[in-house]
């Protein structure tokens, strides 16, 4: 079941009260929710509520809570996704499938081999957000991943490279150095923030492999088989996850 954000200000002893209209003709318009039925929330907190719908009025929606507890669902480790955006089916899925993942940050990157043009990369920015966020409901994770403002890969890798403590290249021309080696020659302490980079359908270009040479990044492999780029993403993370989680 999909869960639903509420504020504490709109909690009053046992009750949800939601006044937010676009959530309001969610639940009652596209999930067809009726008074008697049960419903999850969660709030700022962290805080999951199993309540009961009580009262269905145009402006407002009330649910009585049945009880409450703090949601787990929470990555626990710090991960960011540089991902170099994708045609559009192929990138809405990359997003969802990094959020579903409990990837704390998305950066959406604008590389040489991108088949969209940056002033529409640029364009989309908020939808990455709200993508990200529809995803969130569905997985029941209990925080929000951010979803960066567009920036061009060369300009990310010479500027933004210091915020993290473990940064993993992956590309389909190394073949032997794999996530496991990495961290058995990095290992993972608890307070690393690590970051991911993943290529577009064109994999990254001459001039940007030099670029990862210059500043001694490291390129990983995912195997011997050549896979979609949103693939890519979704075996980087829970292989880094399957390695270092607990």
């Amino acid at each position: 079941m999909p869960h639903f954000f509420v504020s504490t200000q709109n909690i009053d002893n046992d009750i949800i009260y939601i006044h937010d209209k676009e959530l309001i003709n969610h639940l009652v318009n596209a999930r067809r929710i009726k008074t008697g039925e049960n419903v999850l929330f969660i709030d700022e907190n962290k805080i999951q509520y199993e309540a009961v719908i009580i009262d269905i009025k145009k402006n407002n929606l009330s649910a009585k809570i049945l009880k409450f507890y703090p949601s787990f669902r929470e990555l626990d480790i710090d991960i960011t996704v540089a991902r170099c955006v994708l045609k559009q089916d192929a990138d809405f899925s990359a997003i969802q499938k990094a959020t579903e993942l409990g990837v704390k940050t998305i950066i959406p990157l604008i590389s040489d081999n991108c088949a969209v043009k940056e002033s529409i990369i640029k364009a989309k920015s908020d939808k990455f957000q709200k993508i990200a966020d529809e995803s969130v409901k569905q997985c029941e994770r209990a925080d929000f991943p951010r979803v960066l403002y567009p920036k061009k890969l060369s300009e990310f890798i010479e500027e933004d490279l210091l915020n993290y403590n473990k940064i993993l290249v992956f590309s389909e021309r190394e073949k032997k150095y794999n996530i496991k080696k990495f961290f058995k020659d990095n290992p993972y302490k608890k307070s690393d923030k690590i970051l991911v980079v993943i290529g577009c359908e064109g994999g990254f270009s001459k001039k940007e492999f030099e670029l990862f040479e210059k500043n001694n990044l490291q390129e990983i492999s995912l195997g011997k088989l050549i896979m979609r780029a949103d693939t890519a993403l979704t075996a980087a993370v829970f292989g880094i996850i399957q390695e270092v989680s607990d």
